[in-house]
């Protein structure tokens, strides 16, 4: 027998789902959490307050936001056309070398908001560059995306050893980074805003990479819904026959979104590296591009659904630090349980509540939901 289903309101598919597999992820967490001998309650609350509960705190997660929306953005755009791009590690990685290059270059004789605009255009360049020859590679030779940008990382890791080592480090450094840039190549910290609206985040380092983040998000809203490129990536992932046959070419569609992929990929460096450390340095990244799936999947592929996990998973990463430190029986490792099972909820088992809620919107319009063979019969 076929599994119900009923079309859901935007509201429930995109905010309810998503809320109660992530409320189901923290339940169990909290399994987790009393079975190791702490209170789930307390850890909760610690949680909450080190993320939200000081102007600190806030920076801290709003900087973290940052870098798993562009990430985010990144994965979710391939979905839409029916890819799953795992090399945003190696594409932030690579677009951090364009950010780089723009701040060196210009960072003693211009000031920072000359500096941002060709920062984001390397980034953009540098990280597209990296994302097309997995694209062209799938488009062309059928080698699947999977594999090649999850290879591509490793490259592009042992690529900016290469460099930093033998090329950007200051000489006489032994530290695998480029100097410290100048005004010119920095950001401006949010610390004003914050205190517009009476809060101190302290040494937090959230910047105004965070506007060039939602801004993106706008963009690839408009870019998926209101063009005709964001049509054709559509009905390529949804149905790549019937794409064929309205005259869409596959191959170029790959392209075109690997392309607009790694480019959101790249400009994830704008914020660690301009931002936070003034300079590139190795690991800058820190994983962002594989939560970047998590965010994609929780967020249903929609920026807003994007914004909101990216705050979700800043959360995580700054109240989680806080809880380890004030409750050492909960460690870090603890905190990437957790993390592990709202990507569990969100991902794999995203379907496991929707048939009962459907049943119950079904049950709330006075009708019954229909059934994958009632579709059939009645055509």
């Amino acid at each position: 027998m076929s599994a119900p289903f009923a079309k859901l309101p935007a509201w429930a598919d995109y905010v309810l789902i998503p809320l109660v597999n992530v409320t189901a992820a923290f339940l169990v967490s909290g399994l987790v959490v009393l079975f190791i001998g702490e209170n789930p309650i307390e850890a909760v609350k610690l949680l909450v307050w080190g993320a939200l509960g000081f102007g600190e705190g806030i920076g801290f997660t709003l900087f973290y936001a940052t870098n798993f929306i562009f990430t985010g953005l990144a994965v979710a755009v391939a979905f839409h056309a029916g890819l799953f791009n795992i090399g945003g590690e190696g594409q932030a990685y690579v677009g951090g070398l364009g950010v780089a290059l723009a701040a060196l270059a210009l960072d003693r004789i211009v000031p920072w908001w000359v500096t941002f605009p060709l920062a984001i255009a390397g980034s953009i360049v540098f990280g597209a560059a990296w994302a097309f020859i997995p694209a062209w590679l799938q488009a062309k030779r059928g080698s699947h995306i999977v594999i090649t940008t999850i290879m591509f990382n490793f490259i592009a890791a042992s690529l900016m050893v290469y460099l930093l080592v033998e090329y950007f480090s200051p000489p006489g450094s032994m530290a695998p980074e480029t100097r410290t840039f100048d005004a010119g190549g920095t950001l401006p910290k949010l610390g004003g805003l914050f205190e517009f609206f009476g809060l101190d985040i302290g040494g937090a380092p959230a910047n105004i990479s965070l506007f060039a983040a939602l801004a993106a998000c706008v963009f690839v809203y408009y870019l998926i819904w209101r063009t005709k490129v964001g049509y054709e990536i559509r009905t390529t992932g949804f149905n790549p026959t019937a794409a064929i046959y309205a005259g869409i070419s596959p191959a170029r569609i790959t392209i075109v979104t690997m392309l607009i992929s790694g480019a959101l990929a790249g400009m994830m460096a704008l914020n660690p590296i301009m931002g936070d450390q003034q300079r590139m340095q190795l690991e800058f990244v820190g994983g962002a591009g594989f939560v970047g799936i998590a965010v994609a999947l929780m967020g249903r592929s929609h920026p807003v659904g994007v914004i909101l996990a990216a705050v979700l998973f800043g959360m995580l990463y700054q109240g989680g630090a806080e809880l380890a430190f004030e409750k050492p029986k909960i460690s870090r490792d603890m905190i990437v349980v957790i993390q592990a099972l709202v990507i569990l909820f969100a991902g794999a088992l995203e379907h496991m509540f929707r048939p009962a809620i459907s049943r119950a919107f079904a049950a709330l319009a006075g009708g019954q939901p229909q059934t994958v063979a009632d579709a059939g019969e009645g055509a």
